[in-house]
């Protein structure tokens, strides 16, 4: 527990901070889950979905909740697997 008021803000931020990015990173988890589920039922809505999944992985990214290779690593399978589903 910290002792100074500095130190107690810090702990405030830290905790808000934490909470914000693990709302992102679920939320990302499950754009990524049904993304993918979308593409192997060939589901008619897969498009878009993978664009919000695209859109959302590339603002995790800018925040700093991924970092960039993940991000592109991501994306880049996520592509991959749409294109060959969908030729």
């Amino acid at each position: 527990m910290p002792n100074k008021a500095s130190a107690k803000k810090e702990l405030r931020k830290a905790k808000k901070r934490q909470a914000r990015n693990k709302k992102i990173e679920h939320n990302l988890k499950d754009l990524l889950k049904n993304s993918r589920r979308a593409i192997a039922t060939k589901s008619a809505g897969a498009k878009e979905l993978v664009l919000k999944t695209l859109k959302a992985l590339d603002k995790a990214a800018k925040k700093g909740v991924i970092k960039k290779n993940t991000r592109d690593r991501k994306k880049s399978r996520l592509h991959k697997t749409f294109n060959q589903t969908f030729k």
